[in-house]
């Protein structure tokens, strides 16, 4: 049993470092509910606690590694040092983003120790790493200096390598010895691109572009954002392209070219706000505002200062919010406490207890030996007795005789009571039939409601499939009267112009020629141009994932099943081919159904999550009475599921037994969100 969670475990964690990390949360949080071993639910806690790191959500990871080293008493000295180093690491970036160095810097000190201790060499240079960044970040660069040169050392981990050479280089570049800054920076991009580490190569061209900035060289810097620009667009790598943008903006500032740095600051804005990132947003209306003011334009700039204020005080705002959340977390921890003092103080009463019943027990047989001793006294005196009262038998004749006359009274008392229930018995053998039958009418009207809820749900299905098919044909009546009116209003009207020319008596004058040639290309053109706009219209006549959270509320809401949805992430989920979702809708319809009719479940949960490789999962669970998976490959309903899922190359995996419910994981490769010619 333990090998077997330990095991599910370990397949969380593959899935987190595949870059599968909102696939492994799910299994994490449901392993979490479910396994009873030590290392399972330990080993789950430290998932999550990457997880919520990797996620910067600091509190979250907090909270786990807390629960993590509660449980970290178990397996050999090496190992449980090891994990503790890990957790240690952990811990301490957390209170580094949150900004707490000095309680970060306790964690790190903390995870070198453990490190040293069972001489793992990995967790030492990690530990160190995160030591010298606080540093870095507390502006003790003296101190920061020499580990970060320590970490160079360490080659069997590029990345702490590749972060060392860029640190120091940015240490330099601080201390505006430019010379040593470009030297460690040119070493991290010779090291990045022998490896082939774009993120690395990236990184360290803006920091070479920022030195060559401050040392007046201007072209040399735009060049270097560019080129890192280039690799972001390659490799994804958003965040990193939008600090690149605005920074190469504030060259173009200082080289007096304020109409390009706009354009720059004008593209890095709007994808600043699809990544929700509001620092960079308060940064681009800053710039923007300075070289309004630079222009005179005055109004511009007051309208970049009123936006620049807005982010500001929506800022000051999540922080109130993330502190709150904080406050809740700390009470939360503290009501924990005092519920575990007050279970230690009740284990302790009932210790007492306990105690002062084997007291008890041992004074109940002291009194039975006492007792017993008092027994063979009066048998003494009474075999005394009975020598003396030898002469006495008449009176003990007559005392028979009498016994004899309560025999038979006792006798006409035990057909009396007998009599007496049976007159009793008769009512309540009435009543239970009457019970019998009252249970028989409910039975019915159970029946009779599951009947009617079943078909609320039909009717909820049926209305959902009308709502899709509706948008279809919704959709296509849209695109047809859009290409009619096209062809009839640009089209239709140049041929017409076209044909009138043509019948002119100077039809055969060059000049005349040439201006119908040039309506003919420019009917051409608006042709072309509509045969590259005919794309299948988006499914927009309903949002995906809001008709699937209405068709599960409504299952629910239909009868005394229990609904659960979640989709992450739900505006992505909500752009895929409107095909793909259709077929999506109907394996959770089919999925739905089956639970309804075969599961006598109490409640249902379905997960819908896009993964990074454009990976579609549902994850559907039902708490039902199960079924034999190998008994269920002729169904019509899984049958129906199957041919769809090879429709859209997909897979499933059924996990069930019989009483235990069911778990489905489907996977959908290659499901990319929609993308239109333009």
């Amino acid at each position: 049993m333990e090998e077997r969670e330990h095991a599910s475990v370990m397949d969380a964690f593959r899935l987190f470092n595949k870059g599968e990390s909102e696939k492994a949360y799910a299994m994490a949080r449901k392993l979490l509910l479910k396994v009873k071993s030590t290392r399972a639910v330990m080993n789950s806690n430290l998932l999550l606690a990457y997880y919520f790191k990797n996620k910067s959500l600091a509190d979250s990871s907090i909270f786990y590694v807390n629960e993590y080293l509660k449980y970290n008493i178990v397996g050999s000295d090496s190992l449980k040092m090891r994990d503790r180093a890990i957790a240690c690491n952990i811990q301490g970036a957390n209170y580094r983003i949150k900004g707490w160095f000095e309680e970060s810097k306790k964690w790190f000190f903390k995870g070198i120790e453990a490190a040293q201790k069972y001489n793992d060499e990995n967790q030492y240079y990690r530990n160190i790493h995160g030591l010298a960044l606080c540093y870095s970040y507390t502006n003790e660069d003296t101190k920061a200096l020499p580990l970060f040169k320590e970490c160079i050392g360490y080659e069997a981990n590029l990345e702490i390598v590749y972060g060392s050479y860029l640190n120091i280089g940015m240490i330099y570049a601080k201390l505006k010895n430019y010379e040593l800054s470009d030297k460690y920076l040119q070493k991290g991009l010779e090291l990045s691109k022998k490896y082939n580490s774009e993120q690395a190569m990236a990184v360290t061209l803006t920091n070479l572009a920022m030195n060559a900035k401050e040392q007046g060289k201007l072209d040399q810097a735009i060049r270097q954002y560019e080129e890192a620009i280039v690799i972001c667009n390659r490799a994804n790598l958003h965040q990193i392209r939008l600090s690149a943008k605005i920074d190469m903006g504030s060259v173009f500032v200082a080289a007096k070219k304020n109409g390009k740095a706009r354009t720059i600051y004008m593209e890095a804005l709007q994808k600043a706000i699809e990544l929700g990132l509001l620092k960079q947003q308060m940064d681009i209306f800053q710039n923007l505002k300075t070289i309004a003011q630079n222009e005179g334009n005055y109004k511009s700039a007051f309208e970049n200062l009123t936006k620049y204020q807005e982010i500001k005080d929506s800022i000051s705002v999540l922080q109130k919010i993330e502190e709150i959340n904080e406050l809740e977390v700390r009470y939360e921890t503290l009501r924990k406490e005092r519920e575990i003092r007050v279970l230690q103080v009740e284990n302790t009463n009932r210790m007492l207890e306990l105690a002062n019943q084997e007291e008890a027990i041992k004074n109940l047989e002291l009194q039975r030996e006492i007792k017993a001793r008092e027994n063979k006294h009066r048998i003494l005196v009474l075999q005394h007795a009975s020598e003396k009262s030898f002469n006495e038998i008449s009176l003990l004749k007559k005392d028979q005789e009498l016994q004899e006359a309560n025999l038979a009274q006792e006798k006409r008392l035990k057909k009396t009571i007998l009599i007496s229930f049976l007159i009793i018995l008769i009512p309540i053998i009435g009543l239970l039939v009457i019970y019998y039958q009252k249970l028989q009418a409910q039975s019915k009207l159970n029946t009779r409601e599951k009947q009617i809820n079943q078909q609320r749900i039909t009717a909820i299905q049926k209305n959902q499939e009308l709502k899709v098919i509706k948008a279809g044909v919704d959709a296509q009546n849209q695109e047809r009267t859009r290409i009619a009116r096209e062809i009839h209003d640009s089209i239709g009207g140049n041929l017409a112009a076209i044909k009138l020319q043509l019948s002119n008596p100077n039809v055969e004058d060059p000049k005349y020629i040439e201006k119908i040639n040039r309506q003919i290309d420019d009917t051409y053109q608006q042709a072309r141009n509509l045969s590259h706009n005919l794309i299948p219209p988006k499914f927009n006549g309903n949002n995906f994932c809001s008709v699937v959270e209405e068709y599960i509320r409504d299952i629910g809401s239909a009868g005394s099943l229990q609904t659960s949805f979640e989709a992450y992430p739900k505006k992505i989920i909500s752009q895929l081919e409107a095909g793909l979702q259709i077929e999506v809708f109907k394996i959770i319809q089919e999925l739905t159904t089956n639970t309804i009719k075969h599961a006598h479940a109490d409640s249902m949960e379905l997960y819908i999550g896009l993964g990074q490789d454009h990976s579609l999962c549902i994850l559907f669970e039902d708490d039902g009475i199960g079924f034999e998976p190998e008994n269920s490959n002729d169904g019509l309903g899984f049958n129906s599921i199957k041919s769809r899922l090879e429709k859209v190359s997909g897979s499933m995996d059924i996990d069930t037994r019989k009483g235990r419910g069911t778990v489905i994981n489907i996977e959908i490769s290659n499901a990319k969100p929609t993308e239109y010619e333009t």
